[in-house]
Parts: structure tokens; C-alpha cells; sequence
């Protein structure tokens, strides 16, 4: 394969891919609303014209319980490596709407950046491969390696059906590795390679008292208030050092080696720049672990959200017969998502406060962590492919967040994950004013470009 005949190529096609972006990014697909279940079969329809369109791909949109995955396949690489590329074409909701500097279905440009929900995650790193594909058919009839596509459409709501679809179709999927274009890399400043990622557990509890709201003069003092209860519950979660409180919660928990830290230690993070970036006052968190060990190889329990009672202009003085909040667990390996969602419930009535009632719904999803060695050969090739865009090694790091393909893979096919997107953890994804920078999109072209053709090289 000619690397520099694909790369012209893809150079005169730079406007057209991100008109494609824009089109695609235009979509709302948000898989955690039913209301945009339309939208999601559109976007699926978007994946699967786009993936034909690129060349002599056979493609396929395969229904599951949930959203359709879109899949294709070339083979025509004998003895050659065959790959499987993930990514998901669903996306988080936009809200808050207010937040937002521009409409976040009508994607906008501004400095060198495209501004819209889901562009960065997912679907600006998911569209790359495809036009790398597309450049490679284009100039050289082929591609130098074997190439699988899954692209799923449930992965912001905890990927529920793609360990069943991963089971039932593994000859289908059968590869010599996964790359996923989604992930992210750690900042923008220097290229990175992520060697593991944190699992997720979650829960939804509810607290009630009276079975109806209660004028606060009249029966102030006489119950119990869910929303003071719920305050004195959520408290006792973590102790005032920040580690979590919920008995046996680490229990399984691996140790980091001393080479593990020294390895972190050595990495440039300057935290109160990472403080500014974030706008907090000062870091926290469990005592005795830096900022990044805590944020990679320690477990935590979060709150995402309470609420309950009155929250209109004014006041309306009434005692609230309930109150919510929502909390999701990252984990770490040999942590189970169900034994931990076990252990906070049990925490959580053992702490009930006098007065009320508890009823937990641990979330329907969940992911234990996930790591490949960082002497994979799909990791030193893609290592290679960054250093020929960026002229330097990437950094070896870890990601904090939940990527479930990368578990589900592991374990159901024993195929191991590398994490090839071109996002980075500053683009907001999950938040308002969600951006994707231009120049990632056209390196992260050049680099998938530059990794097919080295694993081209390798021996299976």
C-alpha cells in the first residue's frame, strides 16, 4: 500500500469528510430517550450508506433487542491481520439546552473547532476509518489488512445488548484484534495510547416518609424530611479523607506496584493547570493517592444527581414525601459491578435514617474494568503510527471513564482493545458545548492511514 497515494487522496477529500461530519453530527441520536428512536435508526441508516458508499464493503445492519448494530466487512487481505473497528453512533442528550453557545443539532464552526453533541464522542473518531477505508479503495483497489466494522448505537446507555450480539456472532466478528475510534486520548498536547480503563456499577434509590407531601408548619417536627435524610445518607458514603465508606467496597482491590506509580509520577501533569482547566478550587479525593491514581486505578463512588421537593420560584413550604439521587461506581479489576452494587445497598439500608423508607434499582448495566498489555503488537503499531504523524512516542496512560467494549471483547472472544480516537478529554463530550478540533479530525486520518499499513506488515 502507498501511505502517501492514500493521504493525497484524503487531502483533496478534506472539505467532503467534514460536510459528512456535519451531516452526521446533525443527527440526534440519543439512545437514553425513547423520543429520538427515530433518530437512531437514522443515524444507523447514515452509518451503513456512508460504509457502502466508501467501497466494496459488504454491509449489514443487524437488529438487536435494543438499537440496530451497523457492520460490514472486506477480506480480501489473505494472510493478512484482520482487525475488527468499533464505535458507536449514539450519543449523550444535550442538556442543559441553556448551556449551550450554539444549537447542539446544528453543528458550528468556530476557530478551528466543530461545535455539536456527539461529534467527539462518537462520531468524528468513528467517521475516520471509514474514509480511510474509502481513500484506500480509492487509490489502491484494497486495503492492506482484513477490516471488520461494528458500530453500535446503545453505548451511552452501558452497551445492554452487545455482549448477547458479541456471543451469538462470534465467527461473524472473529479478528486478531479490536481498534476502537472511541476512547479519547489523555490532553492535547501530546499524542497517548490508553493501556486500561475503569468499569462502571450504578443505582437509583428513592426515599419516602409520608405518602404525601406535608404542609411544614403543620407537621414540621412530626416526620421525617426524605430530602434531610437523603443528605444524612449520601454523607455517610465516604469518611472526611474522601475513601469510600462502604464496608468490603475495596476489598478486591489490586495494589499498585511501586514501578505503577513511579511510572505515573513521570508523566508531565501539572495539576493546577488541570485544576484551572476545570475550574476547581483544589483537588480531593481518597488520601494517600495523587490526582491521576485516583483518577485511573482507584475506585470511587459518585453522586450524579439528587433532587425532591419544591424547586419553582419562591417558596412552597411543604415537607416532600420523597426524595431521589442517582449514583454510579468506577471500578477497578477483580471489582464486580454487582457485588458492588450489593455492597452500597447494604450500606444504604444499614444507614437508613429513622423514619423513612429505601428502595434501590441498581441500573440495568454494568462493566468490569479493562487492560491490555502494553507490549501488544497492535499497541506498538499504533505507538509506530503516531510517532510517523506527531514525531514523538505517545504516552502510555489510563482512562478513567467506561469504554463496556473493551471488557465484553476480552472476555466473551479473548481479543484484546486498542484505543485509536482522536478526541480528547477537554472537547466536553457529555457536556454543553461539546467540540471536535479540525486538526484532529485530518491527523487522526493520516494516522489510521499510517497504523493499517504497518499491521499490513505483521505476521498473524
Amino acid at each position: 500500500m502507498s501511505v502517501e497515494r492514500v493521504l493525497a487522496f484524503l487531502k483533496t477529500r478534506h472539505d467532503a469528510i467534514l460536510d459528512e461530519l456535519i451531516a452526521f453530527a446533525s443527527i440526534p441520536s440519543v439512545s437514553t430517550d425513547p423520543l429520538h428512536a427515530a433518530d437512531l435508526r437514522r443515524a444507523a441508516q447514515f452509518v451503513a450508506s456512508t460504509l457502502a458508499a466508501a467501497g466494496p464493503l459488504q454491509v449489514r445492519t443487524i437488529e438487536t433487542s435494543g438499537n440496530p448494530v451497523v457492520y460490514a466487512e472486506w477480506l480480501g487481505a489473505p494472510g493478512k491481520l484482520t482487525i475488527l473497528i468499533y464505535g458507536h453512533y449514539d450519543v449523550q442528550p444535550p442538556d442543559p439546552i441553556e448551556k449551550w453557545q450554539s444549537p447542539p443539532w446544528v453543528p458550528t464552526l468556530r476557530d478551528g473547532r466543530l461545535y455539536a453533541r456527539g461529534v467527539s464522542d462518537d462520531k468524528g473518531p468513528m467517521l475516520i476509518p471509514i474514509k480511510v477505508a474509502e481513500a484506500c479503495f480509492a487509490t489502491e483497489s484494497r486495503v492492506p489488512i482484513n477490516v471488520k466494522f461494528l458500530f453500535e448505537g446503545e453505548e451511552e446507555v452501558g452497551s445492554p445488548n452487545l455482549e448477547a450480539f458479541v456471543a451469538e456472532h462470534r465467527e461473524l466478528l472473529a479478528a486478531d484484534v479490536v481498534i476502537s475510534a472511541d476512547g479519547g486520548m489523555w490532553r492535547i498536547d501530546e499524542p497517548s495510547l490508553t493501556v486500561s480503563n475503569r468499569g462502571l456499577a450504578g443505582l437509583e434509590l428513592t426515599l419516602t416518609a409520608a405518602t404525601k407531601d406535608l404542609h411544614s408548619g403543620r407537621h414540621g417536627g412530626g416526620v421525617a424530611n426524605p430530602l434531610h435524610a437523603m443528605a444524612q445518607l449520601i454523607a455517610s458514603l465516604h469518611d472526611a479523607d474522601g475513601r469510600v465508606a462502604v464496608p468490603g467496597f475495596y476489598d478486591r482491590v489490586r495494589g499498585l506496584s511501586a514501578a505503577e506509580r513511579g511510572d505515573i509520577a513521570k508523566l508531565p501533569f501539572d495539576e493546577q493547570a488541570y485544576l484551572d482547566a476545570v475550574g476547581a478550587p483544589a483537588a480531593f479525593g481518597e488520601a494517600g493517592y495523587t490526582t491521576l491514581e485516583r483518577q485511573w486505578t482507584r475506585p470511587t463512588l459518585e453522586v450524579n444527581g439528587m433532587w425532591g421537593g419544591y424547586q419553582g420560584p419562591g417558596h412552597k413550604t411543604v415537607i416532600p414525601s420523597e426524595a431521589h439521587a442517582k449514583i454510579t461506581c468506577r471500578l477497578v479489576p477483580d471489582q464486580d459491578p454487582p457485588d458492588i452494587v450489593s455492597l452500597v445497598t447494604r450500606h444504604l439500608h444499614s444507614h437508613l435514617p429513622l423514619g423513612t423508607r429505601l428502595s434501590v434499582v441498581p441500573d440495568d448495566h454494568g462493566a468490569p474494568a479493562a487492560h491490555i498489555d502494553p507490549h501488544h503488537f497492535a499497541l506498538k503499531a499504533s505507538a509506530a503510527a503516531l510517532h510517523a504523524v506527531y514525531g514523538v512516542d505517545p504516552l502510555i496512560v489510563r482512562m478513567g471513564g467506561t469504554v463496556p467494549v473493551a471488557e465484553i471483547f476480552q472476555r466473551v472472544m479473548g481479543l484484546d482493545t486498542v484505543y485509536f480516537s482522536f478526541s480528547t478529554g477537554d472537547e466536553d463530550f457529555h457536556a454543553p458545548n461539546e467540540f471536535f478540533r479540525l486538526h484532529r479530525l485530518h491527523e487522526g486520518l493520516e494516522a489510521w492511514a499510517r497504523l493499517w499499513s504497518i499491521l499490513g506488515e505483521v505476521q498473524p
